[in-house]
């Protein structure tokens, strides 16, 4: 079978999940149905999404970094993530909101095909380094949503009446539990991604350590999720405060990635 009738086939297996998940949600017994055989059927499309993955995003022996791509990588760990979580939290309605947006960027390879192929030459180390950056990224913005999603049950708590998508989410306690664990995965390989290409910039990139721009939002956002965590463990920190927190480090960790190709290809024309 080949890679585009697996897209869609993915694509099919997370739609059906999607709706069987938002049919238990309406139903009210969605919790337990995600704890038992529905939430287990989970595993086969995200297993065939992460094959897919590792199949495109390397391509003769080079990284594919198009958005498509990347986008797709993102909700693939949204879902491993929640789907891991579902043992420890109840998440079935995280699951009901994510697995349609999952089954979108699965197929999105297979209508957009065009990818975009690094330059630098291959080698394990720079393979390593692109790749924990990848997943840093894909899981503070993972960690980004799920604080925007925070902050807006917390504000439709004041009103007498909430969207009945937000109804059956679980507890903000649980979720801000849930937080921290995302953020704090995301941080140890934010933290590697940084060390490694400080002190292997050489053999990673060809050339010594260059102070741009992207090296200085992406040191800041790593100094503001450090500031975060700490604030966390010997403070206390939760609620406002850790949204608030948790989207400014991840605008500063946009800025160092896109920010930065904006201002060098549109601004400074290069």
């Amino acid at each position: 079978m080949s890679n585009q009738a697996l897209h869609l086939l993915t694509f099919a297996l997370y739609a059906v999940l999607a709706i069987l998940f938002w049919r238990a949600q309406a139903a009210g017994n969605a919790e337990q149905m995600n704890r038992g055989a529905l939430g287990f059927a989970v595993i086969v499309p995200l297993a065939l999404h992460g094959w897919l993955l590792y199949e495109t995003l390397f391509i003769w022996g080079a990284l594919n970094l198009g958005l498509v791509y990347a986008v797709s990588l993102i909700l693939w760990l949204a879902v491993l993530v929640y789907w891991v979580a579902r043992y420890f939290y109840p998440l079935s309605c995280l699951l009901t909101l994510v697995l349609p947006l999952a089954a979108l960027s699965a197929a999105l390879p297979a209508i957009f095909p065009a990818a975009h192929i690094l330059s630098q030459p291959a080698s394990g180390l720079f393979d390593t380094h692109v790749l924990m950056a990848m997943l840093a990224y894909s899981l503070f913005t993972i960690a980004a949503l799920h604080a925007a999603l925070m902050s807006l049950v917390e504000k439709r708590l004041h009103h007498a009446r909430m969207p009945k998508v937000l109804r059956n989410l679980p507890p903000l306690l649980t979720m801000e539990s849930l937080l921290f664990r995302i953020i704090g995965a995301g941080f140890v390989l934010l933290t590697i991604t940084v060390a490694s290409g400080m002190l292997f910039s050489e053999q990673i990139f060809g050339h010594p350590l260059q102070f741009s721009h992207k090296v200085l939002f992406g040191l800041i956002s790593w100094g503001v999720f450090a500031i975060l965590l700490l604030g966390h463990h010997f403070y206390g920190w939760r609620g406002k405060k850790a949204v608030h927190w948790t989207l400014s480090g991840f605008g500063l960790l946009v800025m160092a990635y896109l920010g930065t190709q904006f201002v060098m290809e549109v601004v400074l024309h290069r």
